[in-house]
């Protein structure tokens, strides 16, 4: 791990990510994975579950939303989630799942080390969706890709945020507030958990 990647890591940490490191996206994937299979299947609050299995007795089915895979990684994280099996693997039509998904997979444009901040074009509302609705998020970043603070990517962000409509996330560990009599509540607006994996090759 670089030094940057060190500092971006204990930042995220900080802020109750977990940071985990992988030698190529592919591994990423797999370990991506293998965080859904140990969670516990959600509950849905809505009145048709998906394809999840409530009440019958089986294996739930967990939902696994990846909006902004290209063709080879889908491809990848396919296979992968049929050999784990019961998987349901979402690309498109996160809106059908209201009630939240188990997890999210991005793929994410930038990281700031200073604060541990991700930087993602969610322009897609499948993407934004699925960063929101999941209760855990797992962030797919490049160690190239990280930059010591949000000053040293002002190019980057403005070719980001140029476009009409442009959408720019940026993510700083677990979803939290503590609006409600001061106390701090993790998930209230968005994933209870925050997975980050670091990724040596570009």
């Amino acid at each position: 791990m670089t030094d940057l990647a060190a500092v971006f890591a204990q930042k995220a940490t900080l802020v109750s990510a977990v940071v985990h490191q992988a030698a190529t996206r592919d591994q990423a994937f797999d370990r991506a994975v293998d965080i859904l299979l140990a969670k516990t299947p959600m509950v849905s609050l809505m009145p048709d579950p998906g394809p999840v299995s409530a009440g019958t007795g089986e294996t739930p089915v967990r939902t696994l939303a990846a909006p902004n895979l290209g063709t080879a990684d889908l491809q990848y994280l396919s296979q992968a989630c049929d050999t784990a099996g019961n998987i349901h693997l979402l690309q498109n039509g996160t809106r059908q799942f209201p009630g939240g998904i188990d997890m999210g997979v991005t793929l994410v444009d930038f990281g700031i080390a200073d604060t541990g901040t991700l930087v993602i074009a969610s322009d897609s509302e499948e993407t934004r969706l699925a960063t929101m609705l999941c209760e855990v998020h797992v962030a797919v970043l490049n160690v190239s890709d990280i930059r010591v603070s949000a000053d040293d990517m002002v190019e980057e962000l403005s070719a980001m945020t140029a476009r009409t409509g442009s959408y720019t996330a940026f993510i700083t560990g677990a979803s939290r507030t503590a609006d409600i009599e001061r106390v701090l509540a993790i998930g209230v607006h968005g994933p209870l958990e925050l997975h980050i994996i670091l990724v040596e090759e570009e």
